[in-house]
């Protein structure tokens, strides 16, 4: 079964006005290259041919830049006119991406982690592979959902932005889903209405015992969602540590 990716691009990013006010936050650079080039430069070397990108009013604009893909690519571009969270965001690109597994990409996220074999992966497994969480070792978890594990170290919930954190393992942005997602979605959102994240999604994996925690180790990821972070990811990607380009 094949794997799409839906880029969720939407959002004030109210982190970082002024400058969003006159553009979307994934086309602000990162030294020489606008964030989403990043963002898709993963995707891409993941195997992942179609892909939906989600925006706000500037949506013209990373249409303008992105345009019709690269060879053999197909690129579905939905606008999210007012933002009303996320299961509509992700509903909005449904038409696209049914019957199918997901890799759902919060456009934000710039890491170096390779996707690929966990793609090829769910693309291959005949039963439900489940879903795939990326995690990170966080000093103050506390803006994430953060991983909860037993005795024996595995994971059986996860906490929306805790006041106490039962770990140190952040979980947010990136996903990889099988074709349960969009009924898990549904169930979500009558349950949750418009309090509804992507935690609740992740954690009806967790409960049902099919959920994998893939934790970068090493690598580097970084939300690109404050003046702060974008300067640190220009200066690690002037130093050739990120890369945008499509292809290994």
């Amino acid at each position: 079964m094949k794997v799409k990716a839906i880029l969720v691009a939407g959002g004030h990013g109210s982190r970082l006005y002024p400058f969003t006010n006159i553009t979307q936050k994934t086309l602000l650079p990162i030294y020489d290259r606008p964030v989403i080039d990043y963002a898709l430069g993963t995707i891409r070397r993941a195997g992942i041919k179609n892909i939906t990108i989600i925006s706000n009013q500037f949506i013209g604009q990373i249409a303008k830049h992105v345009g019709s893909g690269l060879p053999g690519e197909k690129i579905h571009y939905v606008l999210e006119e007012t933002p009303e969270g996320v299961a509509n965001a992700l509903n909005l690109a449904r038409p696209h991406n049914e019957n199918c597994r997901l890799l759902v990409y919060f456009s934000d996220n710039i890491t170096t982690i390779e996707l690929a074999e966990h793609v090829e992966r769910f693309t291959a497994q005949e039963t439900n592979p489940g879903c795939l969480l990326l995690s990170r070792d966080e000093e103050n978890p506390h803006a994430f959902g953060v991983a909860k594990f037993d005795t024996n170290g595995n994971i059986i919930d996860i906490v929306e932005k805790p006041d106490d954190p039962p770990s140190n393992i952040a979980i947010g942005g990136i996903y990889l889903f099988d074709e349960q997602f969009w009924a898990l979605v549904d169930e979500c959102h009558s349950e949750h209405g418009s309090n509804f994240s992507i935690t609740d999604v992740n954690r009806k994996y967790v409960h049902q015992g099919q959920a994998e925690l893939l934790n970068i180790g090493k690598e580097t990821w970084i939300d690109c969602g404050t003046p702060d972070s974008l300067l640190s990811a220009a200066l690690m990607a002037k130093a050739g540590k990120l890369d945008p380009n499509p292809f290994k």
